[in-house]
């Protein structure tokens, strides 16, 4: 692999695993308004979870692209 492909996977995997710990914390958050009854808004931060999962199986993939897995 060349040297660009592996600072760019190693970014790439930074930027993930910053994603997941944003994704933990909007799911704190949506639970503790749940709680407090505001059902809306809960609903629409699990909306944006699920978009943060599915931006993250993107992102693997082009990880194991670059490091030629």
């Amino acid at each position: 692999m060349s040297d660009q492909n592996e600072a760019i996977a190693n970014a790439l995997e930074m930027l993930m695993i910053s994603q997941h710990g944003i994704g933990a914390a909007i799911e704190e958050l949506a639970k503790w308004v749940r709680e407090r009854g505001s059902t809306d808004v809960a609903d629409n931060a699990v909306t944006a979870l699920e978009v943060l999962d599915l931006h993250a199986e993107g992102i693997t993939s082009a990880i194991r692209v670059l490091r030629g897995e």
